[in-house]
């Protein structure tokens, strides 16, 4: 680790700092930016801390799913808070900088909290397949010790796949310039900074990439294919619209996470197009971790019951 700390500093004094070039060229959509994005962001917290404090404060809500979605909601508010502040900043400021220091964290953190989501979001999907098609031994299965192995490798997962990549871009020479054509320290934009061979890191990012998505898409895919089939036996048209439709809004969230995902990081490096890929960013660092509280939590009859309740004992 000490090896490592002095590598990046002596990288770091070729390359003070970089520079963004933001979300739009545009300076003069900067005071709209920043409030629609403030509004975003505030919501954001503001509705997944409200999650994790309903999910821990409710005696109803202490199963296993909210335990998952308590984690996924401390993950959304990292996740944002890794790039939206700093974006935040930028809209009111004539040079978006950062330090080198900043980027290497940035990255960091950002690839360490998108990295757990894709694995949370895949032992979520296996969780609901266990209560749908296993109900009455849903408890048995989903013990307290394999969901805490399960969040322990959603974690360390994050952790190796970030310290990994991280380590990888910033061990890089950055000769060519230190303008990152982005609004986050983001990989593609920053291998195009680089005069180092980056045939290592592509390697890296499909390989790790490639390997997290493939195991945690493998197990989305295995536990819908049997909550539709159990949903296809249930005799009521009414229970089963209501129950595919509850499964059509976590999938379309899904979808959009490892859409946006895969148009960024597993296609060729010669693809990269800045201005669409800032706008593929803005999905899946911004708004996505704002959806989420209402996606799993807002449409969910006990979550709603613990709400009436809290609204209840608010007035006594």
């Amino acid at each position: 680790m000490e090896q490592l700390q002095d590598f990046l500093e002596m990288n770091k004094s070729s390359v003070m700092t970089f520079i963004f070039t933001g979300l739009t060229e545009k300076t003069e959509l900067n005071i709209l930016l920043f409030i629609i994005f403030l509004h975003i962001y505030v919501t954001t917290v503001v509705g997944n801390v409200g999650i994790i404090v309903l999910s821990i404060t409710d005696k109803h809500l202490r199963k296993p799913m909210y335990l998952f979605l308590r984690n996924l909601s401390f993950v959304d508010i990292v996740y944002s808070s890794a790039v939206t502040p700093k974006m935040l900043r930028d809209f009111l400021s004539e040079t978006k900088a950062i330090s080198f220091f900043g980027c290497v964290v940035q990255m960091f953190v950002f690839v360490f909290s998108a990295t757990s989501e894709l694995l949370l979001l895949g032992i979520m999907a296996y969780d609901r397949y266990v209560a749908i098609c296993s109900p009455l031994l849903y408890e048995a299965l989903m013990s307290s010790m394999l969901c805490l192995w399960m969040l322990v490798a959603a974690y360390c997962g994050g952790f190796a796949n970030a310290l990994v990549q991280t380590v990888s871009a910033f061990c890089l020479s950055f000769c060519r310039s230190n303008i990152i054509d982005h609004f986050f320290c983001d990989l593609p934009p920053l291998f195009k900074l680089s005069c180092s061979d980056i045939s290592m890191n592509i390697a890296f990012q499909m390989i790790l990439g490639g390997l997290i998505s493939t195991s945690s898409i493998i197990l989305i895919l295995f536990s819908y294919t049997n909550i539709v089939l159990a949903i296809l036996k249930i005799q009521s048209v009414k229970g089963r619209y209501k129950a595919f439709k509850t499964c059509a809004s976590h999938m379309t969230a899904v979808s959009v996470f490892y859409g946006t995902i895969f148009f960024m990081y597993l296609r060729p490096s010669s693809s990269y197009a800045p201005q669409k890929d800032r706008v593929a960013s803005v999905f899946y660092t911004i708004l996505i971790p704002m959806l989420n509280p209402l996606i799993y939590s807002l449409r969910n009859t006990e979550v709603k019951h613990a709400l009436k309740n809290l609204k209840t004992e608010s007035w006594f």
